[in-house]
């Protein structure tokens, strides 16, 4: 059946605005700044809202870059191999995993003094804070052990049995405690209250599974995986729902929930997927920015969605975590929306 010219019109009218109102709903990103800094590898980055600070886990040290002072760059603490580097709210403390000598570090970030030195697991790695408990969670990656820190008291209060290969780990509802584990394709469970491991939930399809995502309002978990795919996980069934295509070489899931937005930054392809955590079928790959190859950890800015990755420039390609890096490439990638 022909249509009217006019009839057309509208349906082309309606579906121009249709792919507008898409558009507009998934910003595109790209770099807009690329921070110096010294040379050395990293590893976590976060984004400290309050003091308006980003730190990346660099080496033997923090290093700080002040977004209210210019994104000037500065390094602080002697660190055995930082690996995490978590703010707790409210306190003005950073809390540092040192993965060579078995021990959490605690800094002032108004003084950049270290107040606490606790000792944990072997290697601890990855670790996230609950400010609604004042409890943070330490993964010890070679020992397969979970420290739990009572971070006002300054003190471990319980040490969960896991398995060995622990990567990055979310807090979910209630006590529950979540946590890749690269070594046996799995998310391990816990429950904090307790101590008591919990079961595991199988990652078909997934390999050496290392940043972690969680979204309170669908109860969704989404691994980075090593293979070119994140895993999708149902948080409240404890099953993987589906697989999604993302780039290389990632290591990180930045959570954007208050916009409905995940992103993935995958160091081997150089690429930062977005996902939307929203839609029929759960999260979603909705586009994808070209980064640098090597930037594969990162935090966001809530207060204004700028994104930042550390990288160095690979000497020899394919890059990855255990690659050699030109000296003097060191930087921070800002990507900000257009």
């Amino acid at each position: 059946m022909r249509l009217p010219l006019s009839r057309m019109l509208v349906l082309s009218a309606g579906v121009a605005g249709f792919a507008a109102a898409a558009a507009a709903a998934t910003p595109t990103y790209s770099v807009t700044k690329q921070i110096a800094g010294p040379d050395g590898g990293w590893d976590y980055t976060s984004v400290d809202p309050a003091d308006h600070m980003v730190y990346v886990a660099h080496d033997a040290s923090v290093l700080a870059i002040d977004l209210a002072g210019g994104d000037r760059v500065t390094t602080f603490g002697t660190i055995a191999h930082a690996h995490a580097v978590v703010p707790i709210a409210g306190q003005h403390l950073l809390l540092v995993t040192s993965g060579h000598d078995a021990t959490v570090r605690l800094f002032d970030t108004n003084t950049r003094q270290q107040v606490a030195s606790l000792s944990v697991g072997n290697d601890p790695d990855g670790a996230v804070y609950d400010a609604s408990t004042g409890m943070a969670a330490v993964m010890n990656a070679k020992s397969g052990s979970a420290s739990i820190i009572d971070v006002t008291a300054r003190k471990v209060v319980r040490t969960i049995p896991l398995m060995s290969g622990l990567e990055f780990p979310q807090f979910g509802a209630g006590d529950r405690l979540f946590v890749n584990n690269e070594d046996h394709n799995v998310i391990e469970t816990a429950n904090v209250a307790t101590g008591k491991a919990g079961p595991t939930i199988a990652l078909t399809g997934c390999t050496a599974p290392s940043g972690l995502g969680y979204d309170a309002k669908t109860g969704q978990l989404i691994s980075a995986c090593d293979n070119g795919k994140a895993a999708v996980v149902d948080a409240r069934t404890m099953k993987l729902t589906h697989l999604i295509d993302i780039g290389d070489g990632p290591d990180a899931v930045i959570m954007d929930a208050p916009h409905r937005r995940a992103y993935i930054p995958c160091g081997g392809s150089g690429t930062l997927t977005i996902v939307s955590l929203d839609g029929p079928h759960g999260a979603h790959v909705v586009g994808k920015v070209r980064t640098a190859r090597g930037a594969r950890t990162g935090a966001i800015d809530p207060a204004t969605r700028d994104i930042y990755l550390p990288t160095a420039t690979p000497t020899t390609p394919p890059p990855g975590e255990h690659h050699a890096y030109r000296p003097g490439t060191f930087r921070v990638l800002k990507l900000s929306r257009r």
